[in-house]
């Protein structure tokens, strides 16, 4: 019998990690997640695999620990042994990084430091495994670089979320050349899904358009709508992450759906999905949404990504969207028009 391959995922209980942690407990891994103590549950994501009554208990295990706390991944990683990392956690909402940058670089940032330092440190007190790591980086990274981008685009962070993961995404490449560390970074553009945080806009919309056909909200408050994007579907993206690592060298890669929709196509679309008409009724303008700096374009060049990993995104735009309405119109008891 094949022993199993053992991964460590970080941000296990957010929208990626537990689209992560079920595909590789469908290949056969012993998957281990790190979660922040709190004093209310915040597994929901991920209790869904605990409840599989099929599920072989002995392959998903969940431990306390956090990535501003350099002595516990260190102990973790130590005692796991795991053939595989996958960091996504993160304080990952670029609009709050404005207003807590010290704890968005400190664990953003400073987060990846801390467990490529324990990675290099376990290589180096004769540990059995090479161990090889995933950095979550993000197309935030190029902020105002025009579109399309590419792994040879300039970065221009527009925000501390940003500039956080500029720091991660270097010291992940100064560990690959300086120490040997099967290092990569995934630049993936924004990837949305049923799952998504309720903060961030592409959920927001879909709950709001949900709420406003329960009869529930009247309104809508959005920001900047003319902001354009890359939309994909989470779940693929976290099969991209898997496959960097099972690549014979390290190297970082551009994952989205080089496809550029703006905020308010995301709006008219959701609208549509939910059979309301008049959109412009229900939507209205905050400023408290804008950012300090906002980024404009991003729209991912994913030949690399094509050529050498045999990944493309399957779940274009629309669908998406109807996808992310239909998961809400149903939260909230609304039948699909």
């Amino acid at each position: 019998m094949a022993v199993k391959k053992k991964a460590l995922i970080s941000g296990v209980t957010g929208q990626d990690g537990s689209f992560l942690v079920e595909l590789l407990l469908k290949k056969g891994y012993e998957v281990h997640g790190i979660i922040r103590r709190a004093s209310t549950f915040n597994t929901s994501r991920i209790d869904h695999i605990f409840q599989d009554l099929h599920a072989d208990k002995k392959t998903f295990h969940l431990h306390y620990g956090d990535l501003s706390d350099a002595n516990t991944i260190r102990k973790l990683i130590q005692k796991i042994e795991p053939d595989e990392i996958y960091n996504l956690g993160a304080q990952s909402h670029v609009r709050v990084s404005f207003d807590i940058p010290e704890y968005t670089a400190n664990v953003t940032g400073l987060g990846t430091l801390r467990v490529l330092e324990a990675i290099k440190d376990y290589g180096e007190s004769g540990g059995k495994k090479k161990i090889k790591f995933y950095q979550a980086s993000s197309s935030e990274l190029f902020g105002s670089t025009p579109p399309p981008q590419n792994e040879l685009s300039p970065f221009h962070p527009r925000s501390p979320y940003a500039c956080a993961k500029a720091f991660a995404y270097y010291t992940t490449v100064n560990y690959r050349e300086a120490y040997g560390i099967f290092a990569c970074n995934g630049i993936l553009f924004n990837h949305e899904s049923e799952r998504r945080g309720e903060t961030f806009v592409t959920r927001k919309i879909t709950l709001g358009v949900a709420r406003i056909a329960a009869g529930l909200d009247k309104k809508l408050y959005l920001g900047n709508l003319d902001a354009r994007r890359d939309w994909g579907y989470a779940p693929e993206y976290m099969e991209a992450a898997w496959l960097m690592l099972q690549q014979a060298k390290p190297s970082d890669y551009v994952i989205g759906t080089g496809e550029s929709h703006s905020v308010k196509d995301f709006v008219v679309t959701a609208f549509a999905a939910a059979g309301i008409d008049n959109w412009k009724k229900y939507v209205e303008f905050d400023k408290r949404y804008l950012r300090p700096t906002e980024v404009n374009d991003l729209v991912a060049d994913t030949r690399k990504a094509a050529k050498v990993l045999k990944w493309k995104a399957k779940t274009k735009f629309a669908e998406l969207v109807k996808i992310m309405v239909a998961h809400d119109l149903k939260k909230h008891g609304v039948e699909k028009p």
